[in-house]
């Protein structure tokens, strides 16, 4: 069974993820912003071992630990889709421009595309390609476990911003309705901020995305 906690990192207060498979208690980092000694210490308190690193997008505040981390561990990085490649050559910058640690480029072991799957342990999980954030921006989704980690495309009350270069708020909105709500409305979703929610909730409420938006 797929589990995970869930660890606010940065200033940027961004949900980072451990998730793992509890039979074979072996793990994946989603979007290690940054902080990875406390990372690293929750890992070790839950008693996994990291085996991958997967990307929702590379923004600064989701990916600007990554290099650091995959060198630490000699870990894979997987993700996200190729059109967030100038996202990470531009990690330095980014990390410059909001006060960050220095940041490091790095290249995926594997670019993920739309139908793709990542494994850990005997945990599977779909990729779903939904851009609109950023172009290359991905989520992950556990059918059995109905969790879905959507970095910054949805929020609770709220969707991911569209003003960094590469957004597109038509494209975001399509990503969110034509690739999210099909997975369920009790499927629960973690974002890249804030608090989980459900998606029937918010295709009922989501002032930008609900059934009245």
């Amino acid at each position: 069974m797929l589990r995970y906690r869930t660890i606010p990192v940065t200033a940027f207060a961004q949900n980072c993820s451990i998730v793992w498979c509890d039979e074979a208690m072996e793990a994946a980092v989603i979007d290690p912003g940054g902080d990875l000694d406390t990372l690293l210490e929750e890992a070790r308190r839950l008693g996994v071992a990291l085996k991958a690193i997967w990307l929702t997008h590379a923004h600064i505040d989701h990916a600007g630990a990554t290099a650091e981390l995959a060198r630490r561990l000699s870990l894979p990085i997987i993700g996200p889709h190729e059109g967030d490649r100038f996202w990470i050559d531009a990690l330095p910058q980014q990390g410059a421009m909001f006060g960050f640690p220095p940041a490091e480029t790095f290249t995926p072991t594997r670019w993920l595309v739309d139908g793709d799957t990542v494994r850990i342990g005997r945990c599977e999980l779909a990729v779903r390609h939904c851009p609109g954030h950023t172009p290359g921006h991905v989520v992950f989704h556990s059918k059995d476990a109905q969790r879905a980690f959507v970095g910054d495309v949805l929020f609770v009350g709220s969707i991911g911003r569209t003003d960094f270069p590469g957004g597109n708020h038509a494209q975001l909105l399509a990503s969110i309705r034509e690739r999210l709500w099909p997975m369920g409305d009790e499927t629960v979703f973690i974002p890249g901020h804030g608090p989980e929610g459900r998606f029937g909730q918010e295709r009922r409420s989501n002032p930008f995305v609900g059934d009245r938006g």
